[in-house]
């Protein structure tokens, strides 16, 4: 008895009282955002929402299955395009955002198949090519791309009576919440623990019955439906597509705020997300700082702090939780 009662208490999301607390006073901040905030920083943080289910999905497949991708630009061009293309054929937009995630996944699943025979560096020089070609089909497609003009997306028209830049804002974060929910219960449940174990011993993991083959491949299709999503959030926010906003270096951009934000986090990619998106904010007038940022902060973080944001979160948490005492 008493080890269900424990097992049950590891699978809720908040277990301490003090943990609501700060949760609920967050989730309240982030509520009245647009309130007390110009539009101007409203509008960074409907793209950090957006950025935080993508940087979720790549977590779930490098920090927790151990499957190094490099070519998530690939799955993000996949699955903007597949929602823009929906959209100006007249569909609704759940049923266009739907369609991207599950076309990004499929593509994973194909993606996902030299997984089960590369590892490392390998593995990372297979899936960067699959983003590279992904790139090159839809600069070389006018069909696809829409040419030199791009692809021009419909947006949802506000509700409530909220400008546009606000109504954005409330409908990304809405489904962040979502999305950050659903990778917590993920971790928590059988299929997290069997990530994990993919990613620790494979052999053990499959010596005491984990399916290598359907877990790595899972792994793999709900990190690119993530992915799917994040391009379809964006296309209908920016209202515009183009292949060259998704080439390498979109790859890059979420690997850096996995590395950065903390491995095997769900926190740490958000808050991943939320860096790899305000430093461009902050060296706006000096965009060649920016890579510099990136590599500096990774070595500095993996010197002193390997477990990234999330590392650092997790030590000022205990030392609040054990203060005045240590």
């Amino acid at each position: 008895m008493d080890l269900i009662e424990s097992y049950r208490e590891e699978l809720q999301l908040i277990r301490k009282p003090w943990t609501r607390v700060w949760v609920g006073g967050l989730v309240l901040a982030l509520i009245l955002l647009p309130l007390y905030c110009p539009e101007a920083t409203v509008y960074v943080a409907t793209i950090i929402c957006i950025y935080a289910i993508g940087v979720q999905g790549q977590n779930l497949l490098i920090g927790y299955t151990g499957q190094i991708s490099f070519g998530q630009a690939g799955f993000l061009a996949i699955g903007a395009f597949t929602f823009g293309h929906l959209a100006r054929l007249g569909l609704p937009w759940p049923a266009c955002l739907l369609a991207a995630g599950v076309a990004a996944g499929l593509f994973g699943i194909i993606v996902g198949f030299p997984s089960l025979r590369l590892k490392g560096p390998y593995l990372a020089i297979a899936t960067m090519g699959f983003g590279i070609a992904v790139y090159q089909v839809l600069v070389n497609s006018e069909l696809l791309s829409g040419g030199r003009m791009g692809l021009s997306v419909p947006k949802i028209d506000p509700l409530f009576g909220l400008s546009r830049i606000t109504f954005n804002y409330y409908f990304n974060l809405a489904i962040a919440l979502l999305f950050t929910l659903v990778s917590y219960n993920i971790i928590s449940s059988y299929m997290g623990r069997a990530f994990i174990a993919v990613r620790d011993n494979d052999i053990a993991a499959e010596v005491i019955g984990v399916n290598l083959t359907h877990y790595k491949l899972l792994s793999f299709a709900i990190s690119s439906f993530y992915t799917g999503i994040q391009g379809g959030l964006y296309a209908l926010l920016i209202g515009y597509l183009e292949p060259n906003m998704f080439t390498f270096m979109e790859s890059i951009t979420l690997f850096v705020a996995v590395i950065v934000g903390g491995l095997a986090s769900i926190e740490g990619a958000i808050m991943g997300a939320a860096f790899v998106i305000l430093v461009p904010q902050f060296f706006s007038a000096y965009k060649e700082m920016v890579p510099v940022v990136y590599g500096t902060a990774i070595i500095v973080l993996l010197i002193f702090q390997p477990l990234g944001f999330a590392g650092i979160w997790m030590k000022t948490r205990l030392y609040l939780r054990n203060w005045p005492f240590r």
